[in-house]
């Protein structure tokens, strides 16, 4: 295989890091077969970020999803992941991050330590918390099967937001908990598929505004440098390559919607032929097969072992 510092003449891969909503109590596990990745664990010392032994919450159905615990958690799963892999795959040429995996982009590209993103990831979770106990109960809901426009008025009249673009006719909504099941059954009577999410802040939407002056003081204090590997803006769907265009990104995801849709089609036209979503879920993975076919996508957890992991990437840099 290829490592690093090389790579195959044709093959082009992109790393995907996930969102919330996929944790599991055996997240870890297949990074902590690597030795490197074991310590480094232990090295992070995650109950300063978890205020709870990482097992506890690991082993409690309730505390896995907890907002306060579940962002910290996306985080370190995914970094944890990465630093079992990196100097083993081949240099990836982008980054795409989803919701609060952006930031773990921006550690897998360099541009942000592993401590001060799991930091950054433990502070915003509190803001997000702090800016729903301002409006009340939040949640979000998956709506699919309908365009934009066949949507709109429906959300206007409950004052539901897009919080996620996920394709053409599939959409993440967010809003206020009464308002989001009052608007479900005319979703339904619309024609639409709906699915409650296991994430109980309205991410991505203006409910999180008051979230933003916190956030931005946090970024300011935190170490950034320009990223290593391109990191696509889930806001812009565009490649950043610089530590101040990082920041802000960062912030505006806060509130403003995240264009998934669009982020796979610049994959795409940036020319990926391999993806791999760093885990715990594989959402990321089988969107974006489903998206663009010609890519072959794969998820960490869709490996009991990272001999098998690397044993697939390894056929396309032969």
């Amino acid at each position: 295989m290829h490592l690093a510092s090389g790579g195959g003449l044709m093959s082009r891969l992109a790393i995907l890091c996930p969102g919330q909503g996929a944790q599991y109590p055996l997240m870890f596990e297949l990074a902590r077969q690597d030795e490197q990745a074991r310590s480094l664990l232990q090295e992070w010392d995650l109950q300063q970020y978890l205020d709870l032994p990482l097992q506890e919450i690991l082993a409690d159905d309730k505390l896995i999803f907890q907002n306060t615990y579940a962002q910290p958690l996306i985080v370190a799963a995914s970094l944890a992941a990465w630093s079992a892999l990196k100097n083993k795959l081949p240099a990836p040429r982008l980054v795409m991050g989803y919701s609060v995996g952006e930031l773990s982009a921006y550690a897998v590209a360099g541009s942000l330590s592993v401590n001060d993103a799991l930091a950054l990831a433990t502070v915003r979770a509190k803001l997000m918390d702090n800016a729903r106990a301002q409006t009340g109960a939040q949640h979000m809901l998956s709506v699919g099967g309908l365009a934009f426009g066949s949507l709109a008025e429906t959300l206007q009249r409950h004052g539901l937001y897009v919080a996620i673009i996920v394709g053409d006719a599939s959409f993440i909504i967010g809003g206020l908990t009464a308002s989001i099941m009052q608007a479900i059954p005319d979703f339904h009577e619309l024609g639409a598929e709906t699915s409650l999410i296991p994430v109980e802040i309205a991410s991505h939407t203006p409910l999180m505004q008051a979230a933003v002056p916190g956030f931005q003081k946090e970024l300011e204090a935190r170490v950034f440098g320009d990223p290593g590997i391109p990191v696509m803006s889930g806001i812009g769907a565009e490649l950043t390559f610089r530590q101040d265009a990082a920041k802000t990104q960062l912030l505006r995801q806060l509130t403003e919607t995240i264009r998934w849709a669009d982020c796979m089609d610049s994959c795409a036209e940036q020319g990926i032929t391999v993806a791999l979503e760093l885990g715990p879920g594989a959402a990321l993975s089988s969107m974006l097969q489903k998206r663009h076919p010609g890519i072959a996508c794969r998820s960490v957890r869709d490996f009991r072992s990272l001999a098998g992991l690397l044993a697939w990437v390894d056929r396309f840099y032969p």
